[in-house]
């Protein structure tokens, strides 16, 4: 794309949505593995026998970090005038968004990650597909087909496969006779919960710039979780804080997972309809399970491969759907 200029020519490059989304899903993918690499750093490095690297530290200070890199690209959003056009129910829903997807989610997440496998986190997420396309079709409107529906169906029953298939550990939960592991089942509700950001989001706060839902989503989600993990572990749950060789780590952290793969996921879902979304997070288990491997050496289990395995010719079938609805379009 290109247009005139004083009488020179300036091109202009518009980046389609669907490219943000899919650099989101790259750096979205590899998080789990990095974040219990990071952990597994620190754990070499300790301090009067505490991990500086541990995961609440990530979390909290990870998202400090991410904090001032976002001020310092999109601090001038934060103006009087673009405030003033935000409304009440805009902050409410912004401040929604900010406790369920910036505090609760992450938290979660952060706590299976402490009990559980990466892979088996990975794969439970995929309960986020089914949610959305569900929530999307009766509350935006959303078009699907029986492809989407079959593929969305599939992916869920290799996600219960793999939570019921784990192998008898320590943090187990015994519900109906049925041995869950504690760290699927968190990782669950942080799917359930991060599906419902993800509408509040779509139909309410797509045309919030960027740098205002960024930054307030940050640091509304980062102090909520701060209290939160003072209440659930005490006040010397913080002590490493003030690490130099944590803030070192966190500012990497902070500003490639946290800031980049938000910005990008974003500003791709302003653009592109759930279903675009939907394809492109379909392939997070993919970039997951290699990172997992790659970074920590972590082979899938039995579980895994059959959960797995349903969840990927779930991914199929879905993709079959998409090129039909492409080429009925065309036609």
């Amino acid at each position: 794309m290109f247009y005139f200029h004083g009488g020179v020519i300036v091109f202009k490059l518009k980046i389609p949505g669907q490219i943000y989304l899919w650099l989101a899903i790259l750096i979205f993918g590899a998080s789990s593995a990095v974040t219990r690499k990071l952990t597994q750093i620190g754990a070499q490095h300790f301090i009067d026998g505490r991990n500086p690297i541990s995961l609440c530290n990530v979390l909290f200070v990870g998202n400090l970090c991410a904090l001032i890199v976002l001020l310092l690209v999109y601090g001038k959003q934060w103006n009087k005038t673009t405030l003033q056009k935000l409304s009440k129910k805009d902050w409410f829903a912004l401040t929604m968004v900010a406790i369920l997807s910036g505090a609760v989610v992450p938290g979660l997440i952060f706590q299976a990650l402490a009990i559980t496998r990466v892979n088996n986190i990975i794969l439970v997420g995929r309960l986020e597909p089914p949610l959305t396309m569900a929530l999307s079709v009766w509350l935006l409107r959303e078009r699907v087909n029986r492809w989407d529906v079959m593929g969305a169906f599939t992916a869920f029953v290799g996600v219960v496969l793999t939570i019921l298939l784990q192998p008898p550990g320590t943090t187990m939960m015994n519900m109906g006779g049925v041995g869950i592991g504690l760290g699927e089942i968190l990782a669950a509700v942080a799917a359930i919960i991060s599906v419902a950001s993800t509408i509040i989001f779509k139909r309410s706060l797509s045309y919030v710039p960027l740098g205002i839902f960024s930054i307030f989503r940050t640091a509304l989600g980062t102090v909520i979780f701060f209290f939160i993990a003072l209440i659930l572990y005490g006040q010397d749950h913080f002590m490493d804080v003030f690490s130099p060789f944590l803030w070192k780590w966190m500012f990497v952290y902070g500003a490639v997972i946290v800031v980049l793969g938000q910005s990008f996921w974003l500003k791709g879902l302003r653009t592109s309809t759930v279903s675009a979304s939907l394809l492109a997070s379909s392939f997070t288990p993919i970039v997951g399970i290699v990172a997992a491997y790659l970074v920590l050496g972590e082979a899938p289990t039995l579980a895994q491969y059959i959960g797995g395995s349903f969840i990927f010719f779930g991914i199929f079938l879905s993709q079959v759907g998409l090129r039909n609805f492409l080429g009925i379009t065309k036609k």
